[in-house]
């Protein structure tokens, strides 16, 4: 099939090793990891799709860093589905086969069956393990017309996945994860898919985003805990096993300089140090580390992370992958040791928990302080709903004396409500996504040029609204709300408006739409977002305006020393003593300054002459 067809599953192939080697250093144990069966689209659309070249070392990174006696298998599927590697054990032989693997991975076929490559790769039975799938497709089911009348088919493969079998496979607690890698693949299949099963997924529109996309994945089925780094600088405390860097390298090269000044690089490794290069990054295994702060030269790219090893273990619950504007974000979080939940009396020194929502480019969100429950060791709070929608990260970081621990995990946010202008019936069509939301709690209603519209329910899930008769030629914007009742409490829901008749160049309210809307989302149009102004004047406002939110970054990151001062802060009545010890010098001090002051102004008083 010759070198454009082996670009792609190399890839692929770097992708899948950096899941399992993320898996092999994060897993607490391999007993209880789930197993992770990876379905690879094969289809002819694949021979177009050509992504940089990648050195052949990608599969085996993935023979070498998978733990063994860990469960993974690959599948492939177009028209049929192959098993190339079977789910096993993972041990010297499944490594050998895996190193066989590469010529078989360039079978291309024409059509694309998405429905049979889940139901073969996922079965419903009753295995106890928990599996995870990462469904990779660039296509959308397209079956042989052999198999009846076309599109018929296609629609009926594809109502049948997602009302039929997706619900089964949640029930079995199948996960199924899905990126989609083309403009031309079925997003909105892969994204429900992820949404029924509880997974995440994700549209890759090139190949770079491709790794990061896995790596939100792999967070995951994998969770593990990280350093978090500041201004290229982290915290490793005392009694660690080990921490691993994983490290993307921009045009600089990445150097680790540990608290004794000693510097570990690709090309200085000191004893005991496993660094292993690849083209995009660098993977560095560092055993016994030395505590204290750690630094890193060179220039990072987005998804280096510093993944530690050790007993003690922040575990975070409570988050869905599937987040909904409007609705706020519950949060538990606890520590463990040896998989045995610490006490109150365990707890690191002055220990303090935030949770954060960040964007893609580490913008924040929001952020809430965690309490601590009362005579327990468990941190709950609720973050405010996300204000945009789309792929977000939520970040909980535990902080105290000498100690720093955070959790990554991404998530997607999502509309409660799925909108569709029906041009040829002149309506528009909305569809709970929210699980909590149906017509006997939820009523829609729509503002339009001045006019209020309501929804009529047809079923549990749907409702229409009509419009009235309306000049194609001019795109205007629909202003949609909700009324929900939940658990006895009555609330408006507001929801991101939906765009009319956008591919035309003539708006009202100067809307702006970039592309047809056959089938709109709202979160195709983002909520409106201040701009930065071009006059100097409002940009130095913007920039005082942030000045509290900058403070209150670099005091939560400032040196460990201060964490005893942060706590008393943010627990008053715990940390009252530590308050009342400083105040009373400070006051102290402000007398002795005031009496000084006085007694110099009255020695340099002069008596006025006449």
């Amino acid at each position: 099939m010759g070198r454009v067809q082996n670009a792609s599953w190399r890839w692929l192939a770097v992708a899948i090793g950096c899941l399992l080697m993320t898996g092999s250093l994060s897993a607490a144990t391999v007993e209880d990891a789930p197993e992770v069966r990876v379905i690879i689209d094969v289809s002819g659309s694949m021979r177009v799709n050509d992504p940089e070249q990648l050195a052949a070392e990608a599969l085996e990174l993935l023979v070498a860093l998978i733990p063994s006696g860990a469960r993974a298998g690959i599948w492939t599927f177009g028209e049929r589905v192959a098993n190339p590697l079977p789910p096993a054990g993972v041990n010297q032989e499944w490594r050998q086969r895996m190193r066989a693997l590469m010529p078989l991975l360039v079978d291309y076929q024409q059509f694309t069956d998405i429905e049979s490559a889940i139901r073969q790769v996922a079965p419903v039975d009753t295995d106890t393990r928990q599996i995870h799938l990462l469904l990779l497709t660039d296509g959308m089911i397209d079956l042989p017309a052999w198999r009846g009348s076309k599109p018929a088919i296609d629609q009926a493969s594809r109502t049948a996945l997602l009302d039929e079998y997706a619900p089964l496979l949640a029930e079995q607690d199948v996960v199924v994860h899905g990126i989609a890698f083309s403009d031309d693949a079925d997003f909105d299949l892969v994204e429900r898919l992820a949404q029924l099963t509880g997974g995440l997924s994700a549209s890759v529109a090139e190949a770079d985003a491709l790794l990061g996309a896995f790596l939100d994945m792999v967070d995951r089925i994998y969770p593990s805990d990280r350093a978090p780094v500041t201004d290229q600088r982290f915290v490793i405390e005392p009694g660690l096993s080990g921490f691993t860097a994983l490290l993307f390298r921009g045009e600089e090269e990445p150097v680790l300089i540990a608290p004794d000044g000693e510097r570990y690089s690709a090309d200085a490794i000191p004893e005991g140090v496993q660094w292993r290069r690849e083209p995009h990054y660098d993977l560095v295994e560092v055993p016994d580390p030395q505590a204290g702060q750690w630094r890193l030269e060179g220039e990072l790219v987005e998804k280096s992370r510093i993944t530690l090893q050790a007993p003690l273990q922040l575990q975070v619950s409570g988050v869905p992958p599937t987040l909904y504007l409007g609705f706020d974000v519950p949060v538990e979080a606890w520590f463990t040791r040896q998989q045995e939940v610490l006490g109150e009396d365990e707890l690191p020194a002055y220990l303090r928990l935030t949770a954060e929502l960040r964007n893609a480019a580490g913008e924040l969100q929001s952020t809430v302080v965690l309490q601590q429950q009362e005579q327990e060791a468990r941190f709950v709070g609720q973050l405010p709903p996300p204000i945009t929608s789309g792929e977000l990260q939520l970040v909980v970081r535990a902080e105290g004396q000498g100690f720093r621990r955070q959790r990554v995990q991404a998530v997607n946010v999502l509309p409660p409500i799925l909108a569709r202008h029906d041009e040829a019936d002149g309506q528009v069509v909305l569809t709970t996504e929210h699980p909590q939301l149906n017509r006997h709690n939820t009523r829609l209603y729509g503002q339009l040029q001045g006019a209020t519209l309501t929804a009529e329910p047809q079923d549990e899930q749907h409702w229409i609204m009509p419009l009235p008769e309306l000049d194609a030629g001019v795109s205007v914007p629909l202003m949609l709300r909700g009324e929900i009742t939940l658990d006895g409490d009555v609330r408006e829901l507001v929801l991101p408006r939906l765009v009319l008749f956008p591919a035309v160049d003539t708006s009202l309210d100067q809307v702006d739409a970039a592309s047809a809307l056959e089938v709109t989302r709202f979160y195709d149009e983002p909520l409106p977002q201040r701009e930065e102004s071009s006059d100097p004047v409002e940009r130095l406002i913007e920039r005082v305006q942030a000045l509290p939110e900058t403070a209150q970054q670099r005091w939560r990151e400032g040196p460990a020393w201060l964490e005893p001062l942060r706590q008393a802060l943010d627990n008053p009545r715990q940390g009252w003593p530590l308050l009342v010890a400083l105040a009373v010098p400070l006051l102290l001090l402000l007398l002795l300054w005031r009496v000084w002051h006085r007694r110099r102004n009255a020695g340099a008083r002069e008596e006025p002459h006449v």
